[in-house]
């Protein structure tokens, strides 16, 4: 985001605060588009990324008075819509965001884990459910900032460079948290992917 853009919505930000409903409209419009693909990238489902997004809107209004300026507005955007989905998941049914061979061998990985098509076969489809449902254990225990920027990275198929313009931090800083997360990640699932022993 241009510094023009981060000026405007500061604005719209303290218009807001001072009573201004319609200084939220504009904020909404501005980047209502974004937020919805990040959402859809995340649940695969337009009916489920609309609730997120829903829930997201009205948890942005209901703090936004409160808001101070630590972070940049869409970093701090990304962390509710971030904390809505996980809440929608939690009560619903485990989803697969992510392939195993996406997260374990983006830039820094080097595994490769060859994974059964799970097209009929009950077996594979069951494995595979329980290889989804402890993907999703892993990325739940990732502290929030390394999760926005891994799921940035993987289910929103941002760059570095765009991801670092979008939470206003330095390049270093993305590569770092997802680095971490990644290495958290194989760590987690490494024990559960090994032969089991007869």
């Amino acid at each position: 985001m241009a510094s023009e853009d981060r000026i405007a919505d500061s604005s719209n930000i303290r218009r807001f605060q001072g009573g201004d409903e319609d200084a939220f409209d504009e904020l909404v419009r501005k980047h209502m588009r974004w937020v919805y693909n990040f959402a859809f990238h995340l649940t695969h489902d337009r009916d489920e990324a609309s609730d997120v997004v829903s829930n997201t809107l009205i948890r942005v209004s209901n703090s936004l008075k409160r808001f101070r300026g630590d972070s940049s507005f869409t970093s701090w955007v990304y962390r509710i819509e971030v904390n809505c989905f996980l809440d929608i998941r939690r009560k619903s049914r485990p989803i697969s965001i992510l392939s195993l061979d996406a997260v374990l061998c983006g830039r820094e990985g080097s595994i490769i884990l060859n994974i059964a098509d799970d097209k009929n076969n009950p077996h594979d489809q069951l494995e595979r459910h329980e290889r989804s449902r402890k993907l999703d254990k892993a990325i739940l225990r990732l502290p929030v900032d390394q999760r926005i920027s891994f799921m940035l990275s993987q289910a929103d198929e941002m760059s570095y460079e765009e991801i670092a313009d979008k939470l206003d931090i330095p390049i270093g800083t993305v590569k770092s948290r997802i680095h971490r997360a990644r290495s958290q990640i194989k760590t987690s699932l490494m024990p559960n992917m090994m032969p089991s022993k007869t």
